[in-house]
């Protein structure tokens, strides 16, 4: 084939392409083309709100996050792909309502999926040029300034969901998705309707009240970015609602109608590491540094540093039920010369002296409450 290869021939190597991808391991492609106009507006009153918090870079590129062909200039398509994730035995209530562990979100129990679905999509892109030798691509995986939950919508991978997540039938939300863009005009896929009709369980849900309205979120509240992106120290206001929760939060997820028939995983990459699986707060933050880069080597909480992950557990040690142990370990840290650290070590044993005497939390969130008390229909 060649770059004056007829539509015929197009859609027969578009057919290739899904049936490759789907032989590398990607539970679905599909391919659009790359005009994202129509989110131009939308992403703008977003940054104007400043919605995207501390993340700087989500404005330093302005609109070309809506401009995919000025990413990768003569490119015409996207190819987009996507990969479950939802490990095994994750039991999320049960976590949830074991204050003394601690919540890691469940795309981050197992290996970091950005290099996987990297090489994965250089393979994919080599099967092409193997046909199509004029090919030019680039891969993104969560890696450039790029709208990609839209794009994969009108890919036909799913719909933008109210808590802004991307949701397809039968599937639910529990998967990462990739893109190749590529300069082939290829045929494009029918894109996916919108299915949230008047459900608003993820707003309710939510703990900080993060989607401010129907499929806005600001991150400046939301519990993943609180505990992943934001460096700074937490609303002293917020800490609370962060319950356990010291890497990401699935809360909108897990109430999710769309969600109750999603598949596990069949990468064992990403089952959930032994020593993340309803882990004890006291033992993770008895870690030294050296041994939370040994113990995360590969995994996506690496990136957040030590001082973060530290900072995060000391929250959830303040939400929890009154422990000496927590108490005695928070003292002997405050003679860490991080002020930003000392900090949160003070509130957290501010908060576990006043929980003090008391059998019950009377810090867990209503919402939380209904979360684990109405159950979920698959606890995975």
């Amino acid at each position: 084939m060649t770059a004056a290869s007829s539509p015929a021939d197009l859609a027969a190597i578009a057919d290739k392409i899904k049936r490759w991808g789907e032989a590398l391991g990607f539970q679905k492609v599909g391919i659009t083309d790359l005009n994202l106009a129509a989110h131009e507006q939308w992403l703008q009153q977003w940054l104007d709100n400043n919605y995207h918090g501390s993340m700087g870079y989500m404005a330093n590129h302005g609109l070309m996050r809506a401009r995919p062909s000025e990413l990768q200039p003569g490119s015409v398509r996207a190819i987009c792909v996507r990969i479950d994730y939802l490990p095994p035995n994750a039991e999320f209530a049960k976590t949830l309502s074991h204050p003394e562990r601690g919540y890691i979100s469940r795309y981050a129990g197992g290996r970091d999926y950005h290099k996987m679905m990297r090489q994965r999509l250089k393979k994919l892109a080599e099967k092409i040029a193997s046909e199509l030798p004029e090919l030019d691509y680039r891969p993104f995986v969560d890696s450039a300034p790029i709208l990609e939950r839209p794009l994969a919508n009108k890919a036909g991978l799913g719909w933008v969901g109210k808590h802004s997540l991307l949701l397809q039938k039968e599937v639910g939300s529990w998967f990462f998705i990739g893109e190749l863009l590529v300069n082939i005009p290829l045929p494009i896929d029918a894109p996916s309707s919108d299915d949230c009709g008047s459900c608003t369980a993820c707003m309710t849900a939510c703990p900080t009240g993060a989607i401010v309205k129907d499929y806005v979120v600001d991150a400046r509240r939301c519990i993943s970015y609180l505990t992943i992106e934001h460096e700074g120290a937490i609303d002293p206001a917020l800490r609370p609602l962060l319950g356990n929760r010291i890497y990401g939060c699935d809360d909108c997820q897990l109430v999710c109608p769309v969600n109750q028939g999603a598949q596990l995983t069949a990468e064992s990459d990403f089952h959930t590491k032994p020593h993340l699986h309803q882990p004890q707060l006291l033992d993770l933050f008895n870690w030294t540094e050296q041994e939370f880069l040994e113990r995360l080597a590969g995994s996506p909480i690496r990136r957040i540093g030590f001082e973060r992950w530290q900072r995060n557990i000391s929250v959830a040690m303040g939400n929890a039920d009154y422990c000496e142990d927590f108490v005695k370990i928070l003292q002997q840290k405050l003679t860490t010369p991080n002020n930003h650290l000392k900090e949160h070590f003070q509130w957290a044993i501010e908060q576990q002296l006043q929980s003090k005497g008391k059998s019950l939390s009377h810090r867990k969130s209503s919402r939380l409450a209904r979360i684990v008390s109405k159950g979920l229909k698959r606890d995975a």
